[in-house]
């Protein structure tokens, strides 16, 4: 037996694109005289990736970058123009709304349709029945036509039906956050479920968060090409380059990471600079930032990370940051409860009219925790000219459960009505917190207990 569930090899699905619709009719009807009237457009390019039984992998790329393409044409909703596609196991599919259902027939027919078209006899949709209808949860509108129901209702029914037949290997595209906060838990804690019992999943997602959290793989595509595929936190940070349109794609390397001693000062300027250079120009930039204990609040007393993941067109530049606990001391390890300080030095290097400062706290899977940034705060942010350098502080209560965490700085802003990234550090340094009491989940309410109508 085969110990891979999906084999995608050399998937090509080329649509003809008219500039006129009498170009079609022409051309269908073979009254072009020898012209070309239409043009090629590859939704995908010679795709291959495999899916091994048991394995989550998840599909990422911007718009129009053929994810739902690979889905359709895996469940063999539609065909490729070249190249193959091999499943080994039983397929549920949850792909865009209407996808499998018939508008005329009401919920149960559809149920039944649907577990037919799988290959369920009906003795086995029977036994599944009960379930799928309390997963949906839509009441006595079941018996009535498709038709008739909200998208919501549409989409709870279509999810009930995909996740509850217990398939061999589920396909889902952007369908874990449908309908309101009580439905979207009930298919996490279902998604999570399949999971554990060793199903094949293969998911498109635009939230990250899902993507980092139940992935084993992920699969970059970009322009129906694949650009990458391996662990989702690299995965994930290549596709947030290739957001702000700096991926190299060719090579896969963007600005390359400088190492931990270019952020003291403005050492990231003068690459090749030797060490005493770096130190010198850290040392002229922090000048007169002496803390009361005579520490320079510039040059962080703990470890930097060597393999900055950073990237942007350096209009400007993140030249230094550090961390200070509440008694002013640089430290990237905090007690629980404690406030401390998050501060950036950004140097511009050409004039930015709205620049935005950010800081995030992630895991060590790259999922997002916590963060903020000058324009969620309100805070008025004056132009910066060339040569200019600006320093930021955000200052907070460190109210997260002890363990691990990243973190990421960012200087950002808008060109017009596009977002652009001048400088990013993922990953700058870890920050550890350090707790004697621990809640659940990643903050602590810092709930009152009190016992009432005590005897």
């Amino acid at each position: 037996m085969q110990d891979y569930a999906i084999r995608v090899e050399d998937l090509t699905k080329i649509y003809k694109l008219y500039d006129r619709p009498k170009d079609r009719l022409l051309e269908s009807l073979g009254l072009a005289r020898g012209k070309v009237l239409s043009r090629d457009h590859y939704a995908l390019r010679h795709v291959n990736f495999e899916v091994a039984r048991g394995e989550t992998v998840g599909i990422i790329g911007t718009n129009g970058s053929g994810k739902s393409t690979v889905l359709k044409i895996v469940t063999g909703v539609l065909n490729p123009s070249s190249g193959s596609v091999t499943v080994n196991g039983r397929i549920s599919a949850l792909l865009e709304l209407g996808a499998g259902f018939n508008m005329e027939y009401t919920g149960i027919e559809n149920i039944y349709l649907n577990g037919t078209m799988i290959g369920f006899s009906k003795e086995e949709i029977d036994a599944k029945l009960q379930d799928i209808l309390d997963f949906a949860d839509i009441g006595e509108f079941v018996h009535q036509p498709v038709k008739t129901y909200s998208s919501g209702m549409f989409v709870r029914l279509a999810f009930a039906v995909a996740i509850n037949i217990e398939p061999e290997i589920l396909i889902v595209d952007e369908a874990l956050s449908v309908g309101d906060v009580f439905f979207q838990s009930k298919c996490y804690r279902k998604f999570e479920e399949f999971k554990k019992m060793g199903k094949t999943i293969l998911f498109v997602s635009h939230d990250l968060s899902s993507i980092s959290k139940y992935c084993d793989r992920v699969v970059l595509l970009n322009k129906g090409e694949k650009l990458a595929e391996g662990e989702p936190k690299k995965m994930v940070d290549l596709y947030k380059k290739l957001l702000v349109n700096q991926l190299d794609t060719q090579s896969l390397e963007a600005v390359k990471p400088q190492g931990a001693g270019d952020f003291d000062g403005e050492a990231s300027e003068k690459q090749g600079a030797g060490d005493s250079e770096s130190e010198a120009a850290g040392k002229q930039d922090t000048a007169g930032q002496d803390g009361a204990n005579g520490a320079d609040l510039w040059t962080p007393a703990f470890p930097v990370n060597p393999n900055i993941n950073e990237y942007g067109d350096r209009q400007a530049e993140i030249v230094a940051f550090n961390i200070l606990d509440e008694k002013g001391q640089s430290s990237n390890t905090l007690e629980k409860g404690s406030r401390c300080t998050i501060q950036m030095r950004v140097k511009f290097h050409q004039k930015v009219s709205d620049p935005i400062y950010a800081f995030t706290i992630t895991d060590l899977k790259g999922t997002d925790i916590t963060g903020t940034n000058s324009l969620f705060e309100k805070v008025n942010v004056p132009a910066r000219d060339a040569g200019e350098i600006q320093e930021i502080s955000f200052t907070q209560a460190m109210d997260m459960q002890g363990g691990e965490y990243m973190l990421s700085l960012g200087c950002t802003g808008y060109n017009g009505m596009d977002f652009v990234v001048h400088h990013r550090l993922y990953e700058a340094c870890n920050l550890t917190i350090v707790s004697t009491k621990n809640t659940v989940g990643f903050y602590d309410t810092n709930s009152e207990v009190k016992l009432l109508n005590m005897e």
